[in-house]
């Protein structure tokens, strides 16, 4: 039997009056349900806040990622809160600006799939773009009331750089985004610096180039390759369709650029900091090390699907972070070899309970992490 209740891990606003307590840091988390998000939340955490996160009002739940992060309501440190909201909806955004008065503000939430953007741009600019646009709004609106400065990140990103003109792509390098998304990014990221330099807001934007975890959507190339490598492993799958393997990206881990957006809004002065490994590696290689994890030759299962090419793609991106290792000493830990690893084998595991379901006659479809 389903329940129509939400998980019992959390305490949505709207459900239980929860006063806001008198606390240093208070952050608000947009898209705090999707990969950076949770990561985002377990730092913040850790870190002794008090988190809101905002989630989209559905008829399913699509909090998996952070269901581990539920504190109990009655103990001694608040649980995480979460608020029912939308990016299109600027006078909601304005009302839970002013009922959490958060410290800092991290944008995460986008429509964030860079070939669905193609089929839906309008639904990607509104969210994405103006989205931005309205929270900005919001909270310049709740300064100007209240005199209290909130700290901004926007989550800018490495598809605004597109048919890239130098290599490797720092924060001086120009911008020729190669997709609806791109755009949408584009603008949320110079509507963001154009506050900053209007109003004096204090907003940060992380150029942030691909960052993957066993987390991952499982429509992302990445996850969809380890998602689909493991299953044929074990027999539930035979064939991975693909688009363009010869596709470069700078890909690090999630868990390390949720870091390097904390720092941002810690230092004195805002600024934008692309956030990148300065390596890159080929979609096709990224095939070849997974497979390879499981004693497999990617050869014999990967196949070309020319509906998975873009209409215009992006054939190279490579970050240089030297700026963010001189400001605030950020550099990433996990390798690529591990960060394929990890994502290899938690999908493994996946695949390994997927197929004792079917052994037994149940449904053996998983959510996503």
């Amino acid at each position: 039997m389903v329940s129509n209740r939400p998980p019992a891990a959390f305490v949505y606003a709207e459900e239980e009056k929860i006063a806001v307590t008198t606390i240093s840091k208070r952050a608000l988390i947009t898209g705090i349900t999707g990969q950076d998000g949770s990561y985002l939340a377990e730092l913040l955490l850790h870190k002794g806040y008090e988190v809101h996160g905002m989630v989209r009002r559905s008829s399913t739940f699509g909090t998996q990622r952070i269901e581990h992060l539920y504190r109990d309501i009655h103990e001694a440190n608040r649980p995480l809160v979460l608020h029912h909201g939308d990016m299109a909806d600027g006078n909601g955004l304005a009302r839970m600006i002013r009922e959490i008065r958060p410290t800092e503000v991290y944008n995460l939430a986008a429509q964030s799939h860079v070939r669905v953007s193609f089929d839906q741009p309008t639904y990607t600019a509104d969210v994405t773009a103006v989205g931005t646009l309205r929270l900005l709004e919001a909270i310049r609106d709740f300064q100007d009331a209240t005199g209290d400065q909130i700290r901004f990140y926007q989550a800018s990103s490495s598809e605004m750089y597109g048919k890239v003109a130098e290599t490797p792509q720092s924060e001086s390098t120009p911008f020729h985004p190669r997709s609806p998304y791109g755009v949408a990014k584009l603008y949320a990221h110079w509507i963001t610096v154009n506050y900053r330099e209007s109003y004096g807001l204090h907003g940060s934007c992380g150029i942030l180039f691909n960052h993957e975890s066993p987390r991952r959507g499982e429509t992302f190339v990445t996850r969809k390759i380890t998602r689909a490598a493991t299953r044929i492993k074990l027999g539930l799958q035979k064939k991975l369709y693909l688009g363009n393997l010869d596709a470069k990206r700078d890909w690090g881990f999630a868990g390390d650029y949720v870091e390097a957006m904390w720092l941002m809004l810690q230092q004195d002065k805002p600024d934008d900091y692309v956030i990148a490994t300065d390596e890159t590696h080929s979609v096709r290689e990224f095939c070849e090390k997974t497979f390879a994890r499981l004693d497999l030759d990617y050869r014999e299962f990967v196949e070309i699907d020319p509906r998975y090419f873009r209409p215009a793609e992006v054939d190279l991106l490579l970050g240089t972070a030297q700026k963010a290792w001189r400001a605030f000493g950020w550099k990433p830990r996990v390798s690529f070899q591990d960060l394929v690893a990890s994502m290899v084998d938690a999908d493994l595991e996946l695949a390994h309970k997927e197929q004792v379901l079917l052994a037994a006659g149940h449904d053996a479809s998983m959510p996503n992490r």
